[in-house]
């Protein structure tokens, strides 16, 4: 599971830590405190402790600010709060929900698809969504930063197949932005890898991430730079993420967007197509709409197939068709997201 590790620091010289990690460090933990604050007390009779145990509530201040007061059906507050619905033990739904220990390349390293490696950076995240697919992940042993990259760097050196390195985790912008250098550096040398892709919710839900020096990073890499976001309802991006967006797109990045199609969040086509609008008008194409990932925990998202394919037509009959998401599902050891086919 994603465990409540210490914020990444600045180096030494730095005299105080950037905005993004006071911020971070001011994040909300408690159920108790998140419910009075979108002014649902009476909520918290529904709050599992063992939840909340065992994966807990982290949730940036300025993604609460979003919600809609008083609202026990606000999309957000459901990605973010650990219910009684998860202590149900529904068959089906596993710990390593899309194989990522059986597609291990080295230590960190996640190698499921030719001509790409995914390094897992980090298991610190600003938000803990409940319907992670790596909330049970064992980060304390699988975490490419641990060792300075070094390890790392050598399997992607070995394999001159991957012209593409992903960054994951958690979050890979969880790390201090001179941490990101230390591995961008070394990749720097490996003249296959022409493109590097960051996987990343901190421009959606801590926007002030992205700031002079992680835009001077961004701006520097000789890769080609794609920034995959993940945002799952029209109401998480407000004008601090769009900026934050533009600046991203502005330091020569490709900006998409993935969403998990989640009951209670975004199963109807008004907040699809709401999305959709909205990442555009912040310069972001929608790239994939994934049906929920069979994690322990997070059976009371799930859509079925049926319903699913019925969104995602009348999504496409609703909008152009660069605004419309691919449907797909992640399979173990499939050599690619599938697309979801009509059941029978």
């Amino acid at each position: 599971m994603i465990t409540a590790n210490p914020v990444p620091t600045q180096p030494a010289a730095a005299d105080t830590p950037p905005r993004w990690q006071r911020l971070w460090r001011d994040a909300i933990r408690d159920p108790r405190e998140l419910l009075e604050l979108v002014g649902l007390p009476a909520l918290s009779a529904r709050v599992s402790a063992e939840a909340a145990a065992q994966f807990p509530l982290r949730v940036p201040r300025g993604f609460v600010a979003r919600m809609r007061h008083g609202d026990p059906a606000d999309p957000l507050l459901r990605q973010v709060l650990p219910l009684d619905d998860e202590d149900a033990l529904v068959p089906g739904f596993v710990l390593d929900a899309v194989g990522d220990r059986a597609a291990r390349g080295g230590p960190g390293i996640v190698h499921k698809y030719e001509g790409r490696a995914l390094l897992v950076a980090t298991g610190s995240c600003a938000i803990h969504c409940r319907y992670c697919f790596r909330r049970h992940f064992p980060y304390g042993e699988e975490t490419a930063a641990a060792g300075q990259w070094r390890d790392a760097l050598a399997y992607l050196a070995s394999d001159r197949g991957l012209d593409e390195v992903l960054l994951s985790g958690g979050d890979p912008l969880s790390l201090a932005t001179a941490k990101l250098g230390e591995f961008t550096a070394g990749l720097a040398g490996l003249p296959h890898v022409r493109r590097l892709r960051l996987h990343t919710r901190l421009p959606v839900v801590l926007p002030e991430r992205v700031d002079d020096a992680l835009l001077a990073w961004l701006a520097d890499l000789p890769q080609q730079r794609v920034v995959v976001i993940h945002a799952n309802h029209p109401n998480e991006i407000d004008a601090g993420v769009a900026r934050a967006l533009g600046e991203l797109r502005r330091a020569g990045a490709t900006v998409l967007n993935q969403a998990v199609l989640l009951r209670g969040v975004n199963d109807d086509v008004a907040a699809l197509a709401g999305l959709s609008e909205r990442l555009f008008e912040a310069g972001v194409l929608p790239y994939y709409l994934h049906q929920l990932d069979r994690v322990a925990g997070a059976a009371h998202f799930e859509v079925p197939d049926a319903e699913a394919l019925a969104l995602h037509a009348a999504l496409s009959a609703r909008m152009p068709g660069y605004l419309v998401p691919r449907l797909v599902r992640e399979v173990a050891g499939a050599p690619a997201k599938l697309p979801v086919a009509n059941p029978g």
